[in-house]
């Protein structure tokens, strides 16, 4: 099992770290632009192999996709993050045409590759990734679902004062901070329903901050965050190479489920060795396939921002 992941910043570089901690496959390569930086992260993480117990062979590449040749998995980071104040959206200009250009060098060397994308605005770079490659829509996965659900689940267990591993939260839709829903009608603490632990505000609230979660770091940190985002992308990763057949939100595209059809957007998947393989019909009420279809309707209007500017 070979596994590159484009882009050795600070969510490239958390991701592959996980990912070499867990031993997803025999070899990591890490690649970026600028000139020795993939190699000095992955020679540092080398150096942690014998305090950390993995056999991971981990190496890094300046801009030379020879080196990713014959990946079963490539995770792609690339682009710029988010500064203070400034919107996924303005990000599609700069990223779109990285992100293209990733996804056609990965094709050259690795064509049976499942390609991972976490670069923002993450639904748009799906798309673009998907109408770009060619590739089966099912070996295409946006990962922002996995990252969107694990900031709920956090929110929810300060919120309860509980481990947030006793609890089950999903946020669909769009990976942004006015176009994701957090489910909280289904979320669960041990199977028994948030609803009747908390009352409707205090879900408000718990929805409200997971759907600003990424601005709220941005604004803290001054950039964007990158140890959630990196687990969540290598999370994803391990049922794909493990073929664990877990149930992600995830962007993927949809052909008429949920409503909506020509876009890539989050939603409940099995992921295992080929991708995503079904998605799951979570029979959402009537305001939630409003909140959907709102949703579809701004990431639409990001697609048309490539389509505008001839990306495809």
């Amino acid at each position: 099992m070979k596994i590159t992941v484009v882009g050795a910043g600070a969510v490239g570089a958390t991701c592959a770290d996980n990912i070499a901690r867990r031993e997803l496959a025999e070899e990591l390569v890490l690649l970026d632009i600028k000139e020795g930086f993939a190699e000095g992260k992955a020679l540092d993480m080398m150096q942690t192999a014998t305090l950390l117990g993995f056999n991971t062979k981990v190496s890094g590449s300046t801009n030379d996709y020879s080196k990713t040749a014959d990946s079963n998995v490539v995770v792609i980071t690339s682009g710029i993050p988010r500064k203070p104040g400034m919107t996924r959206e303005e990000l599609i200009g700069t990223n779109a045409n990285i992100v293209k250009g990733v996804v056609e060098n990965i094709l050259k060397y690795s064509p049976d590759a499942i390609i991972v994308v976490i670069s923002n605005p993450m639904d748009t770079m799906t798309y673009l990734a998907l109408k770009s490659s060619g590739l089966p829509k099912n070996r295409i996965i946006g990962m922002g679902g996995i990252l969107d659900s694990a900031r709920f689940k956090c929110y929810l267990s300060l919120a309860l004062d509980c481990s947030p591993n006793d609890l089950q939260g999903v946020v669909i839709g769009g990976h942004g901070d006015t176009t994701m829903i957090p489910l909280t009608r289904l979320a669960t603490m041990n199977s028994f329903p948030v609803s009747n632990l908390l009352d409707g505000e205090a879900l408000k609230k718990v929805a409200a901050d997971t759907m600003v979660g990424g601005a709220t770091l941005t604004g803290l940190l001054g950039t964007s965050a990158w140890y959630a985002p990196g687990a969540a992308g290598a999370a994803l990763v391990e049922s794909i190479v493990r073929d664990q057949k877990k149930v992600f939100p995830c962007c993927v595209s949809l052909s008429g489920e949920y409503g909506q059809d020509d876009i890539c957007m989050g939603v409940p998947v099995v992921i295992g060795k080929n991708g995503w393989e079904k998605i799951i019909d979570y029979k959402l009420n009537e305001e939630e396939q409003a909140a959907f279809n709102k949703s579809a309707e701004a990431v639409r209007n990001m697609n048309q921002v490539l389509r505008d500017s001839h990306v495809i």
